[in-house]
C-alpha cells in the first residue's frame, strides 16, 4: 500500500509517463529508412503534422499496436506523416514488418549508438507515440497502448485527410482499453 501511495505521489496516478509531454518542442532528427532513403523530421513537418510511433520488435504490446497504426496509415495516410521508429537492427526489423503486415515507413534508431532519437524523446517504454504539429510542438504524447489516444490520432488523421472516419477495429476483435508497454 505504501508503494502505491509513493507511485501516485510521483506520477499523479497516471498509468505511464511520457518524458516529453504536450507542449514540448520535438527534437529534430534525421534517421535512415528501413528500405532506403532518410526520414528528416524537419522536412516532414514542413508538409504538415507528423506521428512518430516508437517500437521494439520483441515487445508484445508493439506487436499488437503496430498493425492498428498500419490501418490508420492505409486509411488516412494523407492526414499526417506517420512513421514507425524501430529500436532494432536493419537485419531484424524487416522480419517484424513482414510478420505483422506493416508497410508504413520505418526509420531505424541507431542501436549501436544506444538509441539517440529515443533518448532525445525521453522514452521509458514502447510503444510510445507522438503527434507533432507543423510548428514542432508535441500535441499528443502516448505511452504504451491507450485505445482512446489511438482513436484520437485516427480522428485527427481522418480530419487532415478530409476523409470520413471509419472504425479501425473489426467487429468482435479484442482491443484492450489499455496495455502497459
Amino acid at each position: 500500500m505504501l508503494l502505491l501511495h509513493i507511485f501516485k505521489a510521483i506520477f499523479g496516478g497516471r498509468k505511464n509517463v511520457a518524458a516529453l509531454g504536450k507542449g514540448t518542442k520535438a527534437p529534430l532528427f534525421k534517421l535512415p529508412l528501413l528500405f532506403g532513403g532518410e526520414f528528416d523530421l524537419n522536412a516532414a513537418l514542413a508538409q504538415g503534422p507528423v506521428v512518430l510511433v516508437f517500437f521494439k520488435i520483441g515487445c508484445p504490446v508493439c506487436q499488437m499496436a503496430l498493425p492498428f497504426y498500419e490501418r490508420v496509415f492505409l486509411a488516412y495516410g494523407a492526414g499526417a506523416t506517420l512513421v514507425g521508429i524501430s529500436q532494432d537492427s536493419a537485419e531484424n526489423t524487416p522480419k517484424f514488418t513482414e510478420r505483422f503486415g506493416v508497410t508504413l515507413p520505418i526509420a531505424l534508431d541507431d542501436v549501436a549508438a544506444k538509441y539517440p532519437v529515443s533518448n532525445a524523446y525521453g522514452l521509458t517504454n514502447v510503444p510510445t507515440v507522438f503527434w507533432i504539429s507543423p510548428d514542432g510542438s508535441i500535441e499528443i504524447s502516448s505511452v504504451s497502448w491507450d485505445k482512446g489516444e489511438f482513436e484520437l490520432i485516427a480522428e485527427r488523421m481522418s480530419a487532415g485527410a478530409h476523409v470520413p472516419g471509419i472504425s479501425m477495429f473489426r467487429p468482435g476483435e479484442p482491443v484492450p482499453a489499455f496495455r502497459p508497454g
